[in-house]
């Protein structure tokens, strides 16, 4: 019997076949596009500078350059990403409110009981901006060199050592649960903080003895040689870390996790202004200072995302982390 989280992996390509009939249009049908005569609200259900607004809003400044107006970031919190999400869902159909979000939007249906939109018929995605890893980190003091002897030990003490993450129900949370199913069904304490930078230095002491970390935030601490990385989240090593091997070569198999990012907008826009905004995304994120920037943040740059690849990216992160989700017991908190 196939392993429902494990069913399927990530693959861009298939949006083009199962997803693409509702967002195909002619050549040149994109300019033709009512485009919002006011500046457009470009949502974050999350605070401002954090990991999701810092790229939310170099992309929409470069973005707005080839637009008729400009994009003004918005950001909304609350219930997580409920409050920003339902704004846009309950927004206007004419391109005039975007959304920018996150692999947060895929748990939404699985950890709230009920929720005032649904996440997928609610939205048509416009582009994948990015994906970003996460890095297994451990105290220099826990006894294991390696992945391999890491799960030795996990295995050998069940429910003996605790993990932190930067919140329950975000993406190091997630990663962290799916490497646990994924290692076998590993028992470990979740210890959840408000945030990374809040959860590493209790890592730094010993006091929690490992965490899952975005990339950006966990290579510091590796290379000055404060943390130990066992792990990164990718098919295949990095670019931005080649000296960390992947879970996959490790022998966890068919392990991927990312946050990733992606802009959509409310399901009714007319399919001219989503290209509009897909050919938008795709030419920021192919500036050359931008590309830069975003890889300083470890994020692996979607340059050629369409709205289909986009739509069948969401379907298949919701048919990893839903289930993932329910079986752990995650709920909002």
């Amino acid at each position: 019997m196939r392993d429902p989280i494990f069913g399927r992996r990530h693959a861009l390509a298939l949006g083009a076949g199962a997803l693409a009939t509702p967002f195909l249009l002619p050549r040149g049908a994109a300019a033709q596009g009512n485009w919002p005569a006011q500046p457009v609200r470009m949502v974050v259900p999350f605070s401002a500078g954090g990991p999701t607004d810092v790229p939310a809003r170099l992309i929409a400044e470069e973005m707005s350059k080839g637009l008729p107006n400009r994009i003004v970031v918005e950001n909304r919190t609350g219930s997580g990403v409920v409050v920003g999400t339902d704004a846009v869902a309950k927004g206007p159909q004419d391109g005039s409110m975007l959304l920018y979000t996150t692999v947060a939007h895929a748990v939404t249906r699985a950890m709230f009981p009920t929720l005032p939109f649904d996440p997928i018929a609610d939205f048509t995605p416009c582009a994948l901006v990015g994906q970003v890893p996460v890095i297994l980190l451990v105290n220099n003091d826990f006894p294991a060199r390696n992945l391999a002897e890491f799960i030795a030990v996990l295995r050998a003490n069940p429910g003996k050592y605790d993990y932190a993450s930067s919140g329950n129900g975000g993406a190091v949370h997630l990663a962290t649960e799916l490497f646990l199913h994924a290692a076998g069904g590993l028992r470990v304490n979740h210890i959840p903080y408000r945030g990374s930078s809040a959860a590493l230095p209790d890592v730094l002491s010993g006091r929690v003895p490992m965490i899952f970390d975005i990339a950006a935030s966990a290579l510091p601490y590796v290379r000055s040689n404060q943390l130990r990385a066992l792990g990164i989240s990718t098919k295949e090593r990095s670019p931005l870390a080649p000296e960390i091997p992947t879970m996959i070569e490790q022998g966890v198999a068919g392990y991927e996790a990312y946050t990733w990012h992606m802009v959509m907008a409310r399901s009714g826009t007319p399919p001219a202004i989503i290209q509009q905004v897909n050919q938008a995304v795709n030419r920021a994120v192919n500036v050359a200072a931008v590309k830069e920037r975003l890889l300083s943040f470890t994020m692996q740059v979607v340059s050629d995302s369409t709205p289909e690849s986009a739509a069948a990216y969401l379907r298949s992160e919701m048919a990893v982390w839903e289930p993932l989700v329910r079986a752990a017991g995650i709920r909002a908190s």
